[in-house]
C-alpha cells in the first residue's frame, strides 16, 4: 500500500477539525504544526485500518452487484432439450 497523502487544503481542513476536537473535548490547544504532525501519525499508523475497512466495504458491494448480474444472466438462459 502506498503512503496515504492528502492535498494541502484537505490537510488544513483535517487539522482544523482535530484542533477543534481537542479543544472542545479535552481542553487542549495545539498549534497547526502539532496538529499536522498528529494527523500524519494517525495516517501512518492507523490509516491502513480505515483503508482496509473501506476496501472490504467496497468488495462487499461489488460481490452483491456481481451476484445480481449472475442472477439476471441466469434468468436469460433459454431452455434446451
Amino acid at each position: 500500500m502506498s503512503d496515504i497523502t492528502f492535498s494541502r487544503e484537505q490537510t488544513q481542513r483535517m487539522t482544523g477539525k482535530l484542533q477543534d476536537y481537542l479543544r472542545r473535548e479535552l481542553d487542549i490547544d495545539i498549534g497547526d504544526f502539532d496538529a499536522e504532525f498528529l494527523l500524519d501519525f494517525f495516517a501512518k499508523e492507523l490509516g491502513g485500518y480505515y483503508y482496509n475497512q473501506g476496501m472490504s466495504d467496497a468488495l462487499a458491494v461489488i460481490e452483491e452487484k456481481m451476484e445480481s448480474v449472475t442472477d439476471a444472466l441466469t434468468w436469460l438462459q433459454k431452455p434446451v432439450d
